[in-house]
């Protein structure tokens, strides 16, 4: 169970402004990430049509490590890997004020961020900070939706009886979340999934903003367009090529002009969301649809017994979140990267679904081979595992070849949760002198 390190450690981020009720203050780009143009909403409101929640937690990756380093609390912090083709992981919302971002490149962090103190990543205590808060989530409502480790979407119509409207269940979580873990959460409330997330977003850091189905539409529409769900770059320039520049602007436009500029499906799409408009649900069962790992070397990698051994390290890691997410994959991809940023992937689907890490290992080493890659030097090299299927709907055969590693894997899962990660580990992995910066997960997209 995840404990805060040092208790009493309140993560709380200096904010200087705050509203009553909701404000509709002139506000910053959506995806400006220092805490600017914050909305929240500080009187109690009885208001049940905001029944929709999304809870994002702040700086979540940086806030985890200043449980353990409260010395660190309001200065910048930028979690990730020294090294020339190192990037950010997380950053506080000190560094951010610098325009430190997640997914930067180290190198123009620190460019930004001169003074910035780097810490390195700590991705198991993350893990276990998260599955905290999961459980408060569900402790409110067994709707919840997970989007991702570090915020997820909560139905909380059939709460209130017992825990009041949405803004005392959000007021609630949040001060729960912060007693037990001591991190910090903010919350969006509304009618829809989509005005929910945007709502979080606005309230961040620390904060906590309803949006009642009938300000809606008032709290759309001054919003720019690239706060729509599924606008990105292109888009916002066909969009702002036609005078479109807010929400209100797209939501006024007759849709036949919409569909001439995007097509028809993305049209109607943002025509919807413009328009307050979100049917999708909250669903408590998130299918994974992948999970991987991959790794991003300090200096080019040619030898091919370097990236064997790397491949196998990547699949154990793969196949031991499959085992634990009671998961089999039917496909193994491998990603790679070469030192030009020239990326391929390659993908096999199994014979028979696997969650043993050397029947992993087996199909991307296969999948290397048969790659283009004599003579070129690896900058990324990432393993994943794909077409999942849950444990239990896979039968097994009389003969099941994988028996004998199956066991040793799941030897090695037990002392793992016994003792830690490294207690026990493959012979051939011991003294690996590959330089590497990090093995990241990825999955649940």
């Amino acid at each position: 169970m995840f404990r805060a390190r040092r208790c009493g450690v309140r993560a709380r981020v200096p904010v200087g402004v705050a509203s009553s009720s909701v404000r509709h203050d002139t506000i910053e780009h959506v995806s400006k990430q220092d805490g600017s143009g914050r909305q929240v909403t500080l009187e109690p409101t009885d208001d049940l049509s905001a029944s929709i929640l999304h809870l994002d937690m702040d700086a979540f990756f940086a806030s985890v490590e200043l449980l353990s380093r409260p010395e660190l609390v309001g200065k910048p912090v930028i979690v990730g890997h020294r090294g020339e083709r190192s990037v950010v992981t997380a950053a506080t919302y000190e560094a951010r004020k610098y325009g430190v971002n997640s997914a930067m490149p180290m190198a123009v962090a620190l460019r930004r961020c001169p003074h910035a103190i780097v810490l390195e990543p700590h991705y198991a205590e993350y893990q276990a900070a998260s599955q905290h808060v999961m459980r408060v989530l569900h402790d409110v409502t067994p709707l919840v939706e997970p989007l991702s480790i570090d915020e997820a979407f909560l139905d909380v119509s059939g709460a209130t009886s017992l825990f009041g409207p949405p803004f005392a269940i959000g007021r609630m979580l949040r001060a729960r979340i912060l007693a037990e873990t001591g991190l910090v959460a903010s919350v969006g409330a509304a009618a829809t999934k989509f005005v929910a997330k945007l709502a979080s977003s606005r309230a961040k850091p620390d904060g906590l903003l309803v949006i009642p189905r009938h300000q809606t539409l008032e709290f759309l529409r001054p919003q720019p367009v690239t706060a729509l769900w599924g606008v990105g770059a292109k888009s916002a320039e066909k969009l702002q090529n036609l005078g479109l520049h807010t929400i209100g602007d797209l939501a006024d436009i007759p849709i036949d002009a919409l569909r001439r500029a995007l097509g028809a499906a993305a049209a109607e799409r943002l025509h919807e969301l413009a328009n307050g408009r979100d049917a999708r649900a909250v669903h408590p069962e998130r299918d994974e649809k992948s999970m991987g790992h991959e790794v991003t070397f300090e200096r080019d990698v040619a030898d091919p017994a370097a990236i064997d051994r790397e491949l196998l390290r990547l699949a154990d890691r793969v196949a031991e979140r499959l085992r634990r997410g009671g998961w089999v994959a039917r496909t193994v991809a491998i990603k790679l990267r070469f030192g030009d940023f020239e990326t391929i992937t390659r993908s096999q689907t199994l014979a028979e679904p696997t969650d043993v890490a050397q029947r992993v290992a087996t199909a991307a080493r296969a999948l290397y081979a048969a790659s283009p890659v004599v003579g070129r030097g690896l900058r990324l090299i990432g393993v994943r595992a794909e077409n999942l299927l849950p444990t239990g709907a896979v039968a097994r055969g009389l003969w099941d070849d994988d028996e004998p590693w199956r066991e040793a894997e799941n030897t090695m899962d037990a002392l793992a949760e016994r003792f830690g990660r490294g207690a026990v580990q493959r012979a051939s992995l011991l003294r690996d002198p590959t330089v590497r910066r990090g093995s990241v997960p990825h999955g649940g997209d």
